[in-house]
């Protein structure tokens, strides 16, 4: 006899089945990135990668929104608690987390790791990395908070840097 799943019974995602999602989030990337730069050109296929995954962002900061513009600590435990397997996957290094704003250098990065191993470098990674990082600026801004991180650059080891400010608080009337 076989057992069947409730439906609210959710699958265990084992570390295996999460890289592999990432690495296929990654070839997507890669190839969008490919066929539109040689259609319209690298600088453009950057643009409009990057304009998507802020929009994606956007959707993923709703969640996130209770803490704006201005709740920093709540804003960071609920980003970094949301990371699946963050250690492995991410290896995010906490900088700063106070009022004035929150720090997070991620040492790696699923994405990149992927690029990486389909031979990609300088330039071109650096390129892939800007265009995915808009996820960021499009989250942290729909929560409510100013984002001013930064994704890999060539000569630079580990992957973004995420820096996150209170947003503007509506004046009392």
């Amino acid at each position: 006899m076989t057992e069947t799943a409730t439906p609210d019974a959710a699958p265990e995602i084992t570390l295996e089945q999460l890289s592999g999602a990432y690495a296929m989030r990654a070839k997507f990337y890669m190839h969008m990135f490919d066929v539109l730069r040689d259609e319209m050109g690298a600088d453009k296929a950057v643009e409009l990668i990057g304009e998507a995954t802020f929009r994606l962002g956007e959707d993923m900061g709703q969640k996130l929104a209770p803490h704006g513009p201005a709740n920093v600590e709540g804003l960071t435990e609920q980003f970094l608690a949301g990371i699946p397997c963050r250690d492995h996957l991410f290896a995010p290094e906490l900088r700063k987390c106070d009022a004035e704003g929150m720090e997070i250098q991620f040492h790696r990065c699923p994405l990149k790791d992927n690029w990486v191993a389909e031979g990609r470098e300088g330039e071109e990674l650096e390129m892939l990395c800007h265009a995915a990082g808009r996820i960021d600026a499009g989250m942290f801004g729909a929560a409510g908070f100013v984002f001013k991180g930064e994704t890999w650059k060539p000569g630079r080891t580990g992957c973004c840097r995420l820096i996150v400010e209170p947003g503007a608080t509506e004046p009392a009337e």
